[in-house]
């Protein structure tokens, strides 16, 4: 099994099924956490030295951070109804409280803060919602924490892939500090698939393939990135969802694509 994969396991006493922290992925910035929850089940955490965006991905909770509470929300019981979720930004250095008011599968997003932000909820008219390519490299897109909205470090978005379809395409990257043309950011994908029992396939590699893993991922399962090219398929009969969590030394998304392949959005010569 290549290390860039991460596999669910069953949930322990806080409900967490999966966790990538900066020392599990040998990396600086980004830390991914999921939690699911039985109703009624509540979490008490603090964020400590990190921001954090929570995403409801299914289910209602309530939210408290301090003065800050946010009674019962969440609209979305299933990811694949493809309607964007409710989130909360919450700064480092505070503490929070979830309950759960129905079953909940709640994402931890989480990267170095500096305290320049007050909690908010992220509704889901605040989230834009967009479609990328065309054809088979069409991909739809929910912006839940753009770099266009305040946070330290955090980039946090969705993207839904059609059966059939490729995503993250042509293969980019973003992991060279060299600025407006490309930034350096560590990244997971957080993969779920419709019907459950499917599979995807997502590449990571370098251009001197120092750094090449393909891997088989199901329902649950979580990729690392922490460089290169990163390209996803969605096999035939199966949509894929991924949440994606992106964070680095400098909150922006610049990228560059895999010269042997950036033909393919290239307008064609007469």
């Amino acid at each position: 099994m290549t290390s860039l994969l991460v596999r669910p396991s069953p949930p322990d006493e806080q409900g967490t099924v999966l966790e990538v922290t900066p020392e599990s992925a040998g990396w600086e910035h980004v830390g991914f956490r999921v939690q699911k929850l039985a109703r009624g089940q509540c979490l008490e955490v603090s964020t400590g030295g990190r921001e954090h965006c929570l995403v409801l991905l299914s289910g209602r909770a309530t939210v408290s951070c301090g003065e800050h509470c946010w009674e019962d929300i969440g609209e979305r019981m299933d990811i694949f109804e493809r309607i964007p979720p409710y989130a909360i930004y919450l700064p480092d250095g505070v503490s929070y409280r979830v309950e759960a008011t129905t079953e909940l599968e709640l994402a931890v997003c989480s990267a170095p803060g500096h305290g320049r932000h007050q909690p908010r909820l992220i509704a889901p008219d605040q989230v834009k919602c967009s479609t990328r390519g065309s054809g088979t490299n069409t991909r739809h897109i929910q912006d839940i924490l753009p770099e266009t909205e305040p946070a330290d470090s955090l980039l946090v978005v969705e993207v839904y892939t059609p059966a059939g379809n490729w995503s993250s395409y042509p293969p980019h990257k973003h992991d060279v500090d060299n600025l407006p043309d490309e930034s350096i950011l560590e990244e997971t994908y957080y993969h779920r698939l419709d019907p459950c029992q499917g599979f995807a396939f997502q590449r990571v590699y370098t251009d001197d393939r120092s750094l090449d893993e393909t891997m088989a991922v199901e329902d649950g399962c979580c990729v690392m990135v922490p460089r290169g090219y990163h390209p996803v398929g969605a096999p035939h009969g199966y949509e894929l969802y991924y949440l994606n969590v992106m964070a680095g030394p400098k909150r922006q998304w610049k990228f560059q694509n895999d010269p042997a392949h950036e033909w393919i959005v290239k307008p064609r010569a007469d």
